[in-house]
Protein backbone atom coordinates (compact mmCIF):
# COMPACT_ATOMS: atom_id res chain seq x y z
CA UNK A 1 0.00 0.00 0.00
CA UNK A 2 1.07 3.40 -0.47
CA UNK A 3 1.21 6.74 1.65
CA UNK A 4 2.51 9.27 -0.59
CA UNK A 5 4.53 11.87 1.64
CA UNK A 6 2.19 13.49 4.72
CA UNK A 7 -0.95 12.45 3.31
CA UNK A 8 -3.77 10.70 4.93
CA UNK A 9 -5.05 8.71 2.02
CA UNK A 10 -3.17 5.12 0.65
CA UNK A 11 -3.53 5.08 -2.46
CA UNK A 12 -4.88 1.00 -3.09
CA UNK A 13 -4.67 1.88 -7.08
CA UNK A 14 -1.16 1.65 -7.53
CA UNK A 15 -1.20 -1.70 -6.16
CA UNK A 16 -4.43 -2.92 -7.04
CA UNK A 17 -5.53 -1.70 -10.07
CA UNK A 18 -7.81 -4.59 -10.83
CA UNK A 19 -9.81 -4.16 -7.66
CA UNK A 20 -12.96 -2.63 -7.66
CA UNK A 21 -14.46 -2.28 -4.23
CA UNK A 22 -12.72 -1.40 -0.94
CA UNK A 23 -13.60 -0.32 2.63
CA UNK A 24 -12.20 3.00 3.64
CA UNK A 25 -13.00 5.13 6.97
CA UNK A 26 -13.70 9.10 5.98
CA UNK A 27 -10.84 11.46 7.40
CA UNK A 28 -11.97 14.45 6.03
CA UNK A 29 -15.36 15.85 4.75
CA UNK A 30 -17.02 19.32 3.96
CA UNK A 31 -19.39 21.28 1.66
CA UNK A 32 -18.78 24.10 -0.73
CA UNK A 33 -22.02 25.15 -2.18
CA UNK A 34 -23.87 22.41 -4.15
CA UNK A 35 -20.76 20.37 -3.81
CA UNK A 36 -19.63 17.65 -1.33
CA UNK A 37 -15.98 16.52 -0.78
CA UNK A 38 -14.29 13.58 1.30
CA UNK A 39 -11.07 12.41 1.93
CA UNK A 40 -10.45 9.02 2.72
CA UNK A 41 -7.87 6.68 4.82
CA UNK A 42 -7.35 4.66 1.66
CA UNK A 43 -8.73 4.67 -1.84
CA UNK A 44 -9.45 2.92 -5.31
CA UNK A 45 -10.75 5.96 -6.85
CA UNK A 46 -7.69 7.84 -9.20
CA UNK A 47 -7.52 11.24 -9.32
CA UNK A 48 -7.15 13.11 -12.90
CA UNK A 49 -3.56 13.13 -13.35
CA UNK A 50 -0.56 12.84 -16.15
CA UNK A 51 -3.46 12.71 -18.67
CA UNK A 52 -5.17 10.11 -17.53
CA UNK A 53 -9.13 11.26 -16.07
CA UNK A 54 -10.59 10.32 -12.12
CA UNK A 55 -12.33 7.39 -11.95
CA UNK A 56 -15.95 7.41 -11.00
CA UNK A 57 -18.05 5.05 -8.71
CA UNK A 58 -20.18 5.30 -5.38
CA UNK A 59 -19.09 5.61 -1.42
CA UNK A 60 -22.21 4.13 0.40
CA UNK A 61 -24.89 5.72 -1.89
CA UNK A 62 -23.16 9.08 -2.80
CA UNK A 63 -21.82 9.08 -6.72
CA UNK A 64 -18.18 10.05 -6.92
CA UNK A 65 -18.31 12.42 -9.73
CA UNK A 66 -14.58 13.50 -10.02
CA UNK A 67 -11.55 12.81 -8.15
CA UNK A 68 -8.33 14.87 -7.21
CA UNK A 69 -5.39 15.96 -5.73
CA UNK A 70 -5.12 18.73 -3.30
CA UNK A 71 -1.30 18.58 -4.55
CA UNK A 72 0.14 17.02 -7.49
CA UNK A 73 1.75 14.09 -7.08
CA UNK A 74 1.35 14.22 -3.02
CA UNK A 75 -1.36 15.41 -1.50
CA UNK A 76 -4.64 14.44 -0.30
CA UNK A 77 -7.26 12.03 -2.86
CA UNK A 78 -10.32 14.59 -2.57
CA UNK A 79 -13.51 12.93 -4.04
CA UNK A 80 -16.61 15.01 -5.04
CA UNK A 81 -19.48 13.62 -4.13
CA UNK A 82 -23.49 14.06 -5.00
CA UNK A 83 -24.03 14.19 -1.16
CA UNK A 84 -22.19 14.64 2.11
CA UNK A 85 -20.42 11.87 4.10
CA UNK A 86 -19.96 12.00 7.70
CA UNK A 87 -16.04 12.51 9.07
CA UNK A 88 -15.30 8.90 11.34
CA UNK A 89 -17.62 6.76 9.45
CA UNK A 90 -16.89 3.99 7.42
CA UNK A 91 -17.68 3.51 3.91
CA UNK A 92 -18.22 0.56 1.07
CA UNK A 93 -16.33 2.33 -2.16
CA UNK A 94 -16.77 0.49 -5.78
CA UNK A 95 -15.49 2.28 -8.46
CA UNK A 96 -16.72 2.22 -12.15
CA UNK A 97 -14.57 -1.30 -13.80
CA UNK A 98 -15.12 -0.56 -17.17
CA UNK A 99 -14.49 3.03 -17.31
CA UNK A 100 -11.04 1.70 -14.94
CA UNK A 101 -10.30 -1.02 -17.31
CA UNK A 102 -10.74 1.40 -20.31
CA UNK A 103 -8.99 3.98 -18.78
CA UNK A 104 -6.08 1.57 -18.22
CA UNK A 105 -6.36 0.25 -21.90
CA UNK A 106 -6.05 3.74 -23.50
CA UNK A 107 -3.17 4.29 -20.63
CA UNK A 108 -1.05 1.51 -21.30
CA UNK A 109 -1.45 1.74 -25.09
CA UNK A 110 0.19 5.09 -24.64
CA UNK A 111 2.92 3.66 -23.06
CA UNK A 112 3.22 1.25 -26.04
CA UNK A 113 3.45 3.71 -28.63
CA UNK A 114 5.60 6.71 -26.87
CA UNK A 115 8.21 4.23 -27.03
CA UNK A 116 7.09 2.97 -30.58
CA UNK A 117 7.80 6.30 -31.90
CA UNK A 118 11.17 6.69 -30.41
CA UNK A 119 12.11 3.56 -32.01
CA UNK A 120 10.75 4.06 -35.24
CA UNK A 121 11.44 7.72 -35.55
CA UNK A 122 13.16 8.88 -32.54
CA UNK A 123 10.17 10.76 -31.72
CA UNK A 124 10.09 12.23 -27.90
CA UNK A 125 6.72 12.69 -26.34
CA UNK A 126 5.73 15.99 -25.11
CA UNK A 127 2.23 15.69 -23.64
CA UNK A 128 -0.75 13.40 -24.00
CA UNK A 129 -4.20 13.43 -23.22
CA UNK A 130 -6.46 10.11 -22.19
CA UNK A 131 -9.88 11.95 -21.32
CA UNK A 132 -11.87 11.00 -24.51
CA UNK A 133 -11.92 7.09 -26.42
CA UNK A 134 -9.41 9.08 -29.21
CA UNK A 135 -6.70 10.18 -27.54
CA UNK A 136 -3.48 11.91 -28.45
CA UNK A 137 0.10 12.11 -28.01
CA UNK A 138 1.97 15.07 -28.69
CA UNK A 139 5.80 14.60 -30.01
CA UNK A 140 8.29 17.08 -30.44
CA UNK A 141 9.27 15.73 -34.13
CA UNK A 142 7.36 17.09 -37.17
CA UNK A 143 4.59 14.85 -39.10
CA UNK A 144 6.60 11.75 -41.34
CA UNK A 145 3.72 9.03 -42.80
CA UNK A 146 6.33 6.43 -42.63
CA UNK A 147 7.55 7.00 -38.96
CA UNK A 148 3.88 6.77 -38.10
CA UNK A 149 3.52 3.20 -40.18
CA UNK A 150 6.63 1.88 -38.75
CA UNK A 151 5.23 3.10 -35.11
CA UNK A 152 1.97 1.41 -35.63
CA UNK A 153 3.83 -1.81 -36.67
CA UNK A 154 5.83 -1.79 -33.74
CA UNK A 155 3.15 -1.12 -31.43
CA UNK A 156 1.40 -4.03 -32.67
CA UNK A 157 4.10 -6.23 -32.12
CA UNK A 158 4.24 -5.08 -28.51
CA UNK A 159 1.09 -5.94 -27.81
CA UNK A 160 1.16 -9.88 -29.45
CA UNK A 161 4.33 -9.99 -27.24
CA UNK A 162 1.87 -10.19 -24.23
CA UNK A 163 5.11 -8.62 -22.00
CA UNK A 164 4.03 -8.70 -18.68
CA UNK A 165 3.96 -5.07 -16.78
CA UNK A 166 4.87 -4.28 -13.84
CA UNK A 167 5.14 -0.94 -11.47
CA UNK A 168 7.76 -0.41 -8.32
CA UNK A 169 9.57 2.47 -6.88
CA UNK A 170 12.47 3.52 -6.49
CA UNK A 171 14.29 6.98 -5.12
CA UNK A 172 15.10 9.59 -6.86
CA UNK A 173 19.01 9.23 -6.32
CA UNK A 174 18.57 5.83 -8.21
CA UNK A 175 17.16 6.99 -11.41
CA UNK A 176 20.22 6.57 -13.18
CA UNK A 177 20.47 3.18 -12.76
CA UNK A 178 17.44 3.07 -14.95
CA UNK A 179 16.81 3.74 -18.86
CA UNK A 180 13.62 5.53 -18.75
CA UNK A 181 12.13 7.08 -21.75
CA UNK A 182 11.67 10.67 -20.48
CA UNK A 183 12.73 12.32 -17.54
CA UNK A 184 10.26 12.14 -14.54
CA UNK A 185 8.46 15.43 -13.39
CA UNK A 186 8.35 14.39 -9.65
CA UNK A 187 10.84 14.53 -7.52
CA UNK A 188 11.83 11.89 -4.12
CA UNK A 189 9.90 8.26 -4.42
CA UNK A 190 9.58 8.04 -8.00
CA UNK A 191 6.84 5.05 -9.34
CA UNK A 192 8.25 3.14 -12.61
CA UNK A 193 5.99 1.21 -15.03
CA UNK A 194 8.10 -1.21 -16.87
CA UNK A 195 6.85 -3.32 -19.77
CA UNK A 196 8.85 -6.26 -19.72
CA UNK A 197 11.58 -6.06 -22.71
CA UNK A 198 9.63 -2.37 -24.08
CA UNK A 199 9.18 0.30 -22.25
CA UNK A 200 10.54 2.10 -18.86
CA UNK A 201 8.88 5.34 -17.44
CA UNK A 202 8.24 7.13 -14.62
CA UNK A 203 4.42 6.99 -14.01
CA UNK A 204 1.56 7.60 -10.84
CA UNK A 205 -1.20 6.31 -13.25
CA UNK A 206 -3.02 2.85 -13.38
CA UNK A 207 -2.14 0.36 -15.79
CA UNK A 208 -2.54 -3.50 -17.37
CA UNK A 209 -1.19 -6.42 -16.61
CA UNK A 210 0.31 -7.57 -19.75
CA UNK A 211 0.48 -5.13 -23.16
CA UNK A 212 -1.46 -7.91 -24.73
CA UNK A 213 -4.50 -5.93 -22.79
CA UNK A 214 -4.49 -2.94 -24.26
CA UNK A 215 -4.72 -4.15 -28.45
CA UNK A 216 -5.71 -3.34 -30.73
CA UNK A 217 -3.92 -0.10 -30.84
CA UNK A 218 -5.12 1.63 -34.13
CA UNK A 219 -3.59 5.39 -35.62
CA UNK A 220 -6.22 7.34 -36.63
CA UNK A 221 -4.44 10.38 -37.97
CA UNK A 222 -1.60 12.68 -37.21
CA UNK A 223 -1.34 16.30 -37.60
CA UNK A 224 0.87 19.01 -37.32
CA UNK A 225 0.92 20.67 -34.14
CA UNK A 226 2.88 23.39 -32.52
CA UNK A 227 5.76 22.73 -34.36
CA UNK A 228 5.68 19.12 -33.60
CA UNK A 229 3.06 15.96 -34.29
CA UNK A 230 -0.12 15.17 -33.02
CA UNK A 231 -0.75 11.47 -33.24
CA UNK A 232 -4.79 10.36 -32.53
CA UNK A 233 -5.24 7.23 -31.66
CA UNK A 234 -8.01 4.20 -29.78
CA UNK A 235 -7.28 1.08 -27.91
CA UNK A 236 -9.10 -2.11 -26.54
CA UNK A 237 -12.25 -2.25 -26.47
CA UNK A 238 -12.36 1.27 -27.99
CA UNK A 239 -11.01 0.31 -30.99
CA UNK A 240 -13.23 -2.67 -31.55
CA UNK A 241 -15.92 -0.70 -31.50
CA UNK A 242 -14.66 2.15 -33.72
CA UNK A 243 -13.82 -1.02 -36.32
CA UNK A 244 -17.48 -2.70 -35.84
CA UNK A 245 -19.15 1.27 -36.50
CA UNK A 246 -16.72 1.72 -39.19
CA UNK A 247 -17.24 -1.37 -40.90
CA UNK A 248 -21.20 -1.14 -40.29
CA UNK A 249 -21.34 2.00 -42.56
CA UNK A 250 -18.68 0.37 -44.76
CA UNK A 251 -20.93 -2.68 -45.41
CA UNK A 252 -24.11 -0.72 -46.24
CA UNK A 253 -22.34 1.63 -48.47
CA UNK A 254 -20.81 -1.30 -50.01
CA UNK A 255 -24.54 -2.54 -50.84
CA UNK A 256 -25.97 0.66 -51.81
CA UNK A 257 -23.56 1.11 -54.25
CA UNK A 258 -23.41 -2.77 -54.91
CA UNK A 259 -19.49 -2.47 -55.09
CA UNK A 260 -17.41 -4.49 -52.62
CA UNK A 261 -16.17 -2.99 -49.35
CA UNK A 262 -12.88 -1.61 -50.41
CA UNK A 263 -13.59 -1.32 -53.97
CA UNK A 264 -16.16 1.51 -52.58
CA UNK A 265 -14.27 4.64 -53.12
CA UNK A 266 -14.70 4.50 -57.31
CA UNK A 267 -18.40 4.23 -57.40
CA UNK A 268 -18.57 7.23 -54.60
CA UNK A 269 -15.85 9.25 -56.68
CA UNK A 270 -17.68 8.89 -59.65
CA UNK A 271 -21.18 9.72 -57.88
CA UNK A 272 -18.81 12.81 -56.77
CA UNK A 273 -17.98 14.15 -59.88
CA UNK A 274 -21.75 13.95 -61.69
CA UNK A 275 -23.06 15.58 -58.45
CA UNK A 276 -20.71 18.05 -58.96
CA UNK A 277 -21.36 18.16 -62.92
CA UNK A 278 -25.14 18.61 -61.81
CA UNK A 279 -24.70 21.61 -59.48
CA UNK A 280 -23.10 23.32 -61.99
CA UNK A 281 -26.03 22.97 -64.51
CA UNK A 282 -27.98 23.66 -61.41
CA UNK A 283 -26.21 27.02 -60.96
CA UNK A 284 -26.28 27.30 -64.94
CA UNK A 285 -30.27 27.15 -65.01
CA UNK A 286 -30.89 29.31 -61.68
CA UNK A 287 -28.96 32.10 -63.81
CA UNK A 288 -30.42 31.51 -66.91
CA UNK A 289 -33.99 31.98 -65.14
CA UNK A 290 -33.38 34.89 -62.59
CA UNK A 291 -32.13 36.95 -65.62
CA UNK A 292 -35.58 36.21 -67.62
CA UNK A 293 -37.66 37.02 -64.73
CA UNK A 294 -36.01 40.00 -64.06
CA UNK A 295 -36.36 40.84 -67.66
CA UNK A 296 -40.07 40.06 -67.70
CA UNK A 297 -40.38 42.48 -64.41
CA UNK A 298 -38.92 45.39 -65.96
CA UNK A 299 -40.85 44.79 -69.11
CA UNK A 300 -44.06 45.08 -66.66
CA UNK A 301 -42.72 48.21 -64.31
CA UNK A 302 -42.34 50.73 -66.76
CA UNK A 303 -41.97 53.17 -64.18
CA UNK A 304 -39.15 50.72 -62.51
CA UNK A 305 -40.92 49.93 -59.50
CA UNK A 306 -41.28 46.68 -58.76
CA UNK A 307 -43.33 44.40 -56.08
CA UNK A 308 -43.87 40.72 -56.96
CA UNK A 309 -43.92 37.50 -56.27
CA UNK A 310 -40.47 35.44 -57.24
CA UNK A 311 -39.53 31.54 -57.11
CA UNK A 312 -37.61 31.37 -53.87
CA UNK A 313 -34.84 29.67 -55.47
CA UNK A 314 -33.80 32.52 -57.33
CA UNK A 315 -35.21 34.98 -54.97
CA UNK A 316 -32.12 36.56 -53.68
CA UNK A 317 -30.67 36.32 -57.39
CA UNK A 318 -33.33 38.44 -58.97
CA UNK A 319 -32.91 40.85 -56.44
CA UNK A 320 -29.22 41.25 -56.98
CA UNK A 321 -29.97 41.91 -60.69
CA UNK A 322 -32.95 44.19 -60.06
CA UNK A 323 -30.25 46.27 -57.73
CA UNK A 324 -27.87 46.90 -60.10
CA UNK A 325 -30.28 48.12 -62.77
CA UNK A 326 -30.47 52.01 -63.26
CA UNK A 327 -33.54 53.47 -61.36
CA UNK A 328 -35.04 50.22 -59.74
CA UNK A 329 -37.04 49.95 -56.57
CA UNK A 330 -38.06 46.57 -55.93
CA UNK A 331 -39.91 44.31 -52.98
CA UNK A 332 -39.78 40.58 -54.27
CA UNK A 333 -41.37 38.01 -51.88
CA UNK A 334 -41.33 34.25 -52.12
CA UNK A 335 -44.39 32.20 -50.45
CA UNK A 336 -43.92 29.55 -48.03
CA UNK A 337 -45.71 27.34 -45.67
CA UNK A 338 -45.48 29.35 -42.51
CA UNK A 339 -43.27 32.16 -44.20
CA UNK A 340 -42.17 34.12 -46.47
CA UNK A 341 -38.75 35.01 -47.77
CA UNK A 342 -38.54 38.84 -48.98
CA UNK A 343 -36.20 41.13 -50.16
CA UNK A 344 -36.25 45.16 -50.51
CA UNK A 345 -33.52 46.37 -52.59
CA UNK A 346 -33.10 49.65 -54.96
CA UNK A 347 -30.53 51.08 -56.97
CA UNK A 348 -28.50 53.77 -55.72
CA UNK A 349 -29.89 56.51 -58.20
CA UNK A 350 -33.19 55.82 -56.30
CA UNK A 351 -33.77 58.07 -53.79
CA UNK A 352 -35.79 56.11 -51.37
CA UNK A 353 -35.17 55.04 -48.05
CA UNK A 354 -35.03 51.32 -48.02
CA UNK A 355 -35.24 51.80 -43.47
CA UNK A 356 -38.14 53.86 -44.13
CA UNK A 357 -40.02 51.78 -46.54
CA UNK A 358 -39.06 49.17 -44.04
CA UNK A 359 -40.54 50.36 -40.86
CA UNK A 360 -43.59 52.04 -42.47
CA UNK A 361 -44.75 49.15 -44.82
CA UNK A 362 -43.33 46.12 -43.97
CA UNK A 363 -42.50 45.91 -40.23
CA UNK A 364 -46.23 46.59 -39.28
CA UNK A 365 -47.12 43.46 -41.08
CA UNK A 366 -44.80 41.67 -39.20
CA UNK A 367 -41.99 41.74 -41.41
CA UNK A 368 -38.25 40.54 -39.71
CA UNK A 369 -34.91 40.89 -40.99
CA UNK A 370 -32.02 43.67 -42.15
CA UNK A 371 -29.63 44.71 -44.26
CA UNK A 372 -28.44 47.95 -46.10
CA UNK A 373 -28.43 48.22 -49.77
CA UNK A 374 -30.80 44.41 -50.23
CA UNK A 375 -32.77 43.95 -46.70
CA UNK A 376 -33.09 40.38 -46.81
CA UNK A 377 -36.19 39.56 -44.30
CA UNK A 378 -38.89 36.47 -43.50
CA UNK A 379 -42.56 37.64 -43.58
CA UNK A 380 -45.67 35.86 -42.12
CA UNK A 381 -47.03 33.56 -44.93
CA UNK A 382 -50.75 35.53 -44.61
CA UNK A 383 -49.21 38.50 -44.51
CA UNK A 384 -47.88 38.64 -48.44
CA UNK A 385 -51.01 39.79 -50.45
CA UNK A 386 -51.15 42.73 -47.69
CA UNK A 387 -47.32 43.69 -48.16
CA UNK A 388 -47.27 43.76 -51.72
CA UNK A 389 -51.16 45.79 -51.77
CA UNK A 390 -49.77 48.67 -48.90
CA UNK A 391 -45.80 48.15 -51.21
CA UNK A 392 -47.91 49.71 -54.41
CA UNK A 393 -50.07 52.16 -52.60
CA UNK A 394 -47.12 53.81 -50.55
CA UNK A 395 -45.03 54.28 -53.70
CA UNK A 396 -47.10 56.95 -55.92
CA UNK A 397 -46.24 59.45 -53.15
CA UNK A 398 -42.73 57.87 -52.41
CA UNK A 399 -41.06 58.26 -49.23
CA UNK A 400 -37.86 60.25 -49.25
CA UNK A 401 -35.44 61.42 -46.77
CA UNK A 402 -36.28 63.39 -44.11
CA UNK A 403 -34.67 66.67 -44.78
Amino acid sequence: MDRIGDNLSVRLYHDHPYQNQFTAKVVRSWTEGSKHFAVLSQTLFYPSAGGQPHDTGTLGNVRVTEVYEESKASGDVVHVLTGPLIAGDKVEGQIDWARRYRLMQRHTAQHILSQAFLRAGGWETVAVNLTSPVCTIDFSSEPQEEVARQAEALAAWAVYAASPIKQFWVDQGELHNFPLRRPPKVSGKIRLVEIEGWDLAACGGTHLKNSAEAGPIKLLKHERYKGGTRVYFVAGWEALEDYSQKHLVLASLAEKFSAPALEIEKPIANQAGEIFRLKGENMALRDELAERIMRELLALSPGLTIAAEVPGVVLEAVGKRLSEWPGVLAFLVSPGEDKARLVLTKHPGRSEQLDALWKEILEPLGARGGGKDIKLGVLPAGAIHAALEEFRKQLPRSIRPTP
